[in-house]
């Protein structure tokens, strides 16, 4: 829509996960560097916590796209209480069969092929995403299945990917054998100020645009609003490009930023009235 008029190849603040456009601020940098860590190391078990929004599922796209081919990846990201055996998910998360399987067998099944990665000269790394909606026993399913080893080698690699509850979740007396087991872990917080213009700058600039689009006074009053948190920064960002558009403003300044959010108070449908 305003891509043309603001010399764009393509929308810059879509809240879709796209690894190209990935900012690597300070916090996200460690994180990634956690990350890569844990699976040249052999951890057992990773975790990444940060709040809704903060670009967790971003960053492990980005990672999927840089793992070596010796790595072979299952991803779970249908994850909720409910889940009656998770070792269902993760065998489907790998391309394994295991319908009309008993539990022993579909335990079997996955030693059998865990070995068999191994003896290829693979590493399985299993992703769960959105894991802080995992009950107590399925991450108690979890931490027996890297029980799974072959001499000193550790045959499983577990990353897991959540909101703060994570956290919370891991600090539970009854899964104080799983915490221990966490060999690398890391929380990313929201961006700062000073940061939240990298971020608009970055991300304009991958879409094609290196010149100034938002005023100082825009960017400071759009990190004050979104409290640094990426998904709300584009949300907020992409509204106010499209009132720019509408009205052939060059540059966004403070006064249009105020009337996006003045609007999205008085007419948005979730806004506070």
């Amino acid at each position: 829509m305003y891509e043309s008029f603001y010399g764009l190849v393509e929308k810059p603040f879509s809240i879709q996960p796209d690894p190209d456009f990935l900012f690597f601020g300070r916090r996200h940098s460690l994180a990634y560097t956690m990350l890569e860590y844990g699976i040249q190391n052999r951890a057992g078990f990773s975790v990444i916590c940060g709040d809704i929004g903060c670009g967790k599922t971003t960053l492990i796209r980005h990672l999927l796209n840089s793992l070596a081919d010796d790595l072979t990846v299952g991803l779970v990201y249908n994850t909720h209480q409910d889940i009656a055996d998770l070792l269902e998910w993760i065998m489907l998360a790998f391309g394994q069969p295991y319908e009309g399987m008993s539990p022993v067998a579909r335990y079997d099944a996955f030693q059998r092929f865990l070995i068999g990665e191994y003896s290829a000269g693979r590493r399985a790394v299993l992703i769960v995403d959105e894991a802080q909606n995992l009950s107590v026993g399925a991450l108690e399913s979890l931490r027996m299945l890297s029980n799974i080893n072959a001499d000193k080698d550790q045959l499983l690699q577990v990353i897991l990917v959540g909101q703060p509850q994570l956290r919370d979740l891991l600090r539970k007396p009854e899964l104080h054998q799983f915490a221990q087991r966490v060999a690398v872990d890391f929380f990313i917080p929201p961006l700062g100020e000073a940061e939240v213009d990298k971020y608009i700058r970055h991300r304009l600039g991958v879409a094609g645009r290196h010149a100034p689009l938002f005023s100082e006074e825009a960017v400071a009053r759009i990190a004050s609003v979104t409290k640094g948190i990426p998904r709300s920064i584009n949300i907020l960002c992409d509204l106010s490009m499209v009132y720019g558009f509408a009205s052939e403003v060059q540059l966004i300044d403070l006064a249009l930023v105020e009337d996006v959010l003045s609007d999205r108070q008085e007419f948005g449908v979730l806004a506070d009235h």
